[in-house]
């Protein structure tokens, strides 16, 4: 595998450096950005004061901290850390503001990019000369590493940092997009891109289209065009692998994404949570996965899902006991067909039995201003507010998913010029 610096990326093709493939005996399949950056003597960072924008999912094929094989690499200076939401330990709740700290175990500080400030200020960028991002993404629009992403790299192309991004699989696989566009009125932390809730991005793509489109980084474009981007691609990925698929094991990217059921739920589930009374099993062991709804068993439940026959996906009640000895139950989400799902379509199904089944009445109509905007910067389109509060439960899901299905596929065409890896 020969590989170069190039065009912001390793790309094949040179003699810049050399890495030997991964022999049979060094399963798992994918090698992470940082195994590539490491086969190559860490050469991108010798000589500089590094950053690093991490948390516990970032590790290496070996489940190795990047934290601690980037300060155990010799000729690498590690000088500071910088954490998303949830913190770097990823033990922090979400929508919890963050404080800097000296970091107990390594005694490098910390600086909180979900406290304070969301972006990096030139004081907390002054020890640098480049940033290097290691962070799992789930390839849905409102999780917030992407949103972190997009301020780092504003904040260090304006103090001339580089930023380096060392790639990571798309657990959802590089193929699925689904669910509305982002409409420019609703972006927010929740939302920093315009492309499908879904968008079939690994975390290293999504930094080169939003580095090479005008707008997409709220700097002058004079300095959007001299930042310096790298991105470290995968060795072995491919667009139609899923997580199970890489060999790689799941590391929680957050509280709420325990497991590779949750980072596939999160966008089948999370807007059906969002306003109304479904909850989508958050804080249990099945966190996006279990449905449930006040007055249906989950017998019930599972029938009126199943009805929908929505493609690739089952429903079947669950009955467990808490770590308390509590009896609990839902209608689990089964995916039968990854390939066959509409990956957003549950939950705009879910907003239309909310407001069927509310005998307070539709509850999109009756929304706070505040929850209205928040629903609105998670889902993005102001036509489908407008119709979830006007229609309820006469809403024409199927329509909007005609119109979104269109749209999708237009964008996934569009995006592939910055695909790194092949189908």
């Amino acid at each position: 595998m020969a590989l170069l610096v190039g065009a912001g990326v390793y790309a094949q093709g040179s003699s810049a450096g050399k890495v030997a493939a991964p022999t049979l005996s060094q399963r798992p399949l994918v090698w992470p950005g940082i195994d590539v950056l490491q086969a190559r003597g860490f050469d991108l960072l010798r000589g500089k004061r590094v950053g690093l924008l991490t948390n516990p999912a970032g590790v290496n094929r070996n489940g190795e901290s990047t934290i601690d094989v980037l300060r155990q690499a010799k000729g690498v200076n590690l000088v500071a850390l910088y954490g998303p939401e949830h913190g770097i330990y990823g033990d922090e709740k979400a929508d919890t503001p963050i404080p800097d700290r000296v970091d107990a175990r390594t005694g490098l500080p910390v600086f909180s990019l979900y406290g304070k400030y969301r972006k990096p200020t030139p004081e907390m960028l002054r020890g640098i000369d480049v940033m290097v991002v290691d962070l799992q993404d789930i390839g849905t629009r409102s999780y917030t590493y992407i949103s972190c992403l997009r301020l780092v790299m504003e904040a260090c192309f304006a103090q001339d940092k580089e930023v380096i991004v060392l790639d990571r699989p798309d657990p959802l696989g590089g193929l699925k997009v689904g669910g509305p566009m982002m409409e420019e009125r609703w972006m927010s932390y929740v939302g920093e891109y315009k492309v499908p809730y879904v968008y079939g991005l690994t975390i290293g793509e999504l930094a080169r289209m939003a580095k090479d489109n005008v707008g997409w980084l709220d700097v002058p474009d004079d300095v959007r065009q001299r930042g310096v981007l790298l991105v470290v691609p995968m060795h072995g990925w491919h667009r139609s692998m899923l997580w199970p698929d890489t060999g790689l094991k799941w590391v929680p990217t957050s509280p709420g994404i325990i497991n590779v059921p949750a980072a596939f739920g999160y966008g089948l589930t999370g807007l059906g949570g969002q306003l109304g009374k479904f909850s989508h099993g958050f804080g249990t062991p099945y966190p996006f996965r279990l449905l449930n709804y006040p007055g249906k068993t989950p017998e019930a439940l599972a029938v009126t899902m199943k009805a929908l026959h929505l493609p690739g996906l089952d429903f079947q009640p669950l009955h467990y006991k808490d770590a308390a000895g509590v009896d609990r139950s839902g209608a689990y989400v089964v995916v039968t067909d990854w390939n066959a799902v509409d990956p957003t379509e549950l939950s705009f199904y879910m907003m239309k039995l909310a407001a069927a089944w509310d005998p307070a009445g539709n509850p999109f109509a009756q929304a706070k201003a505040s929850d209205a905007d928040l629903f609105n910067k998670h889902v993005g389109s102001t036509a489908w507010w407008e119709e979830i509060t006007k229609k309820g439960a006469r809403a024409d899901v199927a329509g909007f998913f005609h119109i979104w299905d269109a749209e999708d596929a237009k964008y996934q065409q569009w995006s592939r010029r910055w695909w790194l890896y092949p189908v």
